[in-house]
């Protein structure tokens, strides 16, 4: 079932990572004015053959989107938020979801040495094949509680001179400003040894620059690419805003489990 594309699309599967992407993407739905969609998928058993009853997954369903919908009422933020139960697996539904949305959210708690499992095969899914940006919203037990956010740290955006960055810079910057953050400009050119590449860097932010002044720059050398780069920064970075040409990196750039030393723990925005 394809939908109009003014809406913010989030997978809510019981867990507090999906509420926590909720919550993360009510903040893109109120910057943007456009409504929030709260979908939970449910096996279809009718198409598979199956004469089980899913009376309990169904009931679990609603349970988990009453859940995060409250989450989101208590904020008090003035957006529409809409819940619904779609049939079929969490990556076909999500897929279809994303054809008509603006974005799609989902959570993940960080990824261990079985990436794929443990990211899930819904994440994975969506950054390799969803037509709209999507958004892999990181959840640490701190940052699952209510409260005040926490320091956010830069939105780490990916620089380079092919066709499709400008889409990621302007998600970039847009996200910068919209959460109080600092960009931290990964020029993916390769340079020379330990130097950044000012003059590219420049040539493409100049435009950004004077479109968003009120969002403060810090240019970086990420000659390796973005995921070798957060792997091993000490800067706190909170967003990564990447490509389509680094979309099967998403479980290196989430990063590990837990709060790793050494690794800028983030969620990552895939644009397209």
């Amino acid at each position: 079932m394809n939908q109009p594309a003014q809406r913010i699309v989030v997978g809510i599967d019981g867990s507090d990572a999906a509420i926590n992407a909720a919550r993360w993407a009510l903040t893109e739905a109120v910057g943007r004015n456009i409504a929030l969609r709260l979908v939970h998928a449910v096996p279809d058993r009718r198409a598979d053959g199956g004469t089980a009853d899913d009376g309990l997954e169904v009931e679990y369903a609603e349970t988990s989107l009453r859940a995060a919908d409250a989450a989101l009422q208590a904020l008090g933020e003035p957006v529409k938020v809409e819940s619904d139960i779609v049939r079929g697996s969490p990556e076909s539904a999500l897929l279809d979801e994303s054809r008509g949305a603006a974005m799609v959210c989902v959570g993940s708690v960080g990824i261990g040495r079985i990436a794929s499992k443990v990211l899930g095969s819904t994440a994975d899914a969506l950054a390799r094949g969803a037509p709209c940006p999507v958004a892999i919203i990181r959840c640490d037990r701190d940052a699952a509680e209510p409260g005040p956010a926490p320091d956010p740290g830069y939105v780490a955006v990916v620089v380079d001179d092919t066709p499709g960055n400008d889409a990621v810079l302007e998600h970039g910057f847009r996200e910068a400003r919209l959460r109080g953050a600092p960009v931290l400009a990964m020029g993916v050119w390769r340079w020379g040894l330990g130097e950044i590449p000012y003059r590219q860097l420049e040539h493409r932010l100049g435009p950004w620059v004077s479109r968003y002044p009120e969002v403060h720059v810090m240019p970086a050398a990420a000659r390796r690419g973005a995921a070798e780069f957060l792997a091993h920064t000490q800067e706190p970075v909170r967003l990564a805003v990447v490509g389509a040409d680094d979309a099967d990196k998403v479980a290196r750039l989430v990063g590990p489990t837990g709060r790793a030393h050494g690794h800028a723990v983030c969620s990552v925005l895939v644009v397209r």
